[in-house]
């Protein structure tokens, strides 16, 4: 809950949602022509104009505030000088004040010149869309890294608005779209947070050297692994919890395991978890957790949190979590495969994991089970269903460490290589002669090119 000074009630926000005629796409591959057709269409572009707004009010409900009012606006294109054009700014003023507003969100981003207009015309502190996300972000973030990704992100959205920003800088700190540890009174020193972003650069490269290093030791013993991806609220942190739990190795022996927090709210998880899990063919994988997407995501958070997302970089296969409930499940795919790209990911191997079916009518079960034809795996993270589907498609589209099945002639002696591998390899034949053990296994090449010294000559075929 967001803190003004030592009132700790949530702040009350003005919702502003504009729709320009330029941006609406069309909903239908063809033309419509039929009038049903049209009914049609203007039910669906209805019901993806509802959706948006939901999504909107979840992330001001995310970022700690209270809806005061919501104001929607279809204008054929933008007004340079205030987004809305000078009538509505009036009624958003009279708005504002008869709500008790704090402050009023736009679910679109503001340029300099729009942002310092709008606060000389309103009662209250305005903040655009990124603004907004950025200020969840703030709240979410734990690790000394995430810390530092967020605050350069809102110095670089910062410093080409600070001019006549005084009444938003004057509260940094104090609400929602000035949460965080970013400088105060930034308005009259540019040269300081210049020297501030340049220092926070060098801070994220250094940990990006570290990132490279451990993963370099990771992969000195190669371990493939697999990073799950999608929209915010996707699923993907209970869906982590749901795979760790069950195959995560320390699990195995304690029956106890820290998972990651599961929250309905939007980009609960910022900072990456990783953790090692073990796949029906005994190879070892290790499962990473990111920060989900969202619709029109800021360049600045992509580009900050670039550290972060190489995990999602030297993945070999990625796991496309979608909400299979979400009536916007389509477009959030698009958004998603939009930062992939910024990301030069899209080549990877990607499995598309539709989440949440346990919330389907037997219909709508129907229709989405049509729509996974050509692959993707129906699960639900929350009931433990399709996950052993799940882990399967994962063995199979593994080619890193592949599945080898060979023959070793081992000493009983050699207690040690034995243990190795019938921990880490499927034994499919086991015989005894003498003090020798005779076996046939399969299981990683990494793991049995250790005990290369005990093969048998008939070895080396793949599985």
């Amino acid at each position: 809950m967001p803190f003004n000074g030592a009132d700790s009630s949530p702040e009350r926000a003005l919702l502003v949602s504009v729709a320009f005629s330029s941006e609406r796409r069309s909903l239908t591959p063809q033309a419509v022509q039929a009038r049903g057709a049209v009914r049609a269409s203007s039910a669906a572009a209805a019901d993806h104009h509802d959706s948006r707004l939901e999504e909107f009010r979840e992330l001001v409900t995310s970022a700690g505030a209270a809806v005061a009012a919501e104001v929607e606006q279809h204008r054929p294109k933008a007004d340079p000088a205030t987004l809305l054009g000078s009538g509505k700014v009036q009624e958003l003023a009279v708005v504002a004040s008869a709500s008790d507003a704090d402050l009023v969100i736009f679910d679109h981003d503001l340029s300099a010149t729009q942002l310092r207009n709008l606060e000389d015309a309103l009662p209250c502190r305005v903040i655009d869309r990124t603004q907004l996300i950025l200020d969840i972000f703030a709240r979410h973030a734990r690790t000394r890294e995430g810390q530092l990704q967020v605050e350069l992100a809102q110095l670089e959205y910062m410093l080409p608005r600070l001019t006549g920003r005084g009444k938003a800088m004057s509260q940094l700190g104090g609400g929602i779209g000035t949460r965080g540890p970013g400088e105060t009174q930034l308005e009259t020193d540019r040269r300081r947070i210049q020297r501030r972003v340049l220092q926070l650069r060098k801070d994220l490269e250094a940990v990006r050297r570290t990132r490279a290093q451990q993963r370099q030791r990771r992969e000195a013993v190669p371990v493939p692994a697999v990073a799950l991806v999608g929209y915010t609220n996707a699923g993907k942190s209970t869906l982590f919890n749901a795979i760790t739990q069950r195959f995560g190795e320390p699990a195995r022996r304690t029956g106890k395991r820290e998972g990651v927090l599961e929250s309905a709210r939007m980009f609960a998880t910022l900072d990456p978890k990783l953790s090692a899990i073990q796949l029906a063919s005994r190879r070892k994988v290790l499962l990473s957790d990111t920060v989900g997407f969202i619709r029109d995501l800021p360049h600045t958070l992509v580009t900050s949190f670039r550290a972060t997302l190489e995990e999602v970089r030297k993945a070999e296969i990625l796991l496309h979590v979608r909400d299979a409930s979400s009536d916007m499940r389509d477009e959030h795919k698009a958004e998603v495969e939009k930062v992939l790209a910024e990301l030069e990911v899209l080549h990877k191997p990607r499995l598309e994991v539709l989440n949440k079916v346990d919330l389907l009518t037997p219909e709508e079960m129907d229709v989405v089970a049509r729509e996974s034809a050509g692959g993707a795996i129906l699960v639900s993270a929350k009931e433990g269903v399709g996950i052993d589907a799940l882990m399967e498609r994962i063995d199979g589209e593994l080619m890193q460490d592949p599945i080898l099945e060979q023959h070793f002639q081992i000493p009983q002696s050699e207690g040690d290589a034995l243990a190795a591998l019938e921990g880490g390899a499927v034994v499919r034949q086991r015989k005894y002669e003498g003090n020798l053990v005779r076996m046939t296994v399969a299981g990683p090449a990494s793991l049995l090119g250790r005990y290369r010294r005990f093969r048998r000559a008939e070895s080396g075929k793949q599985v």
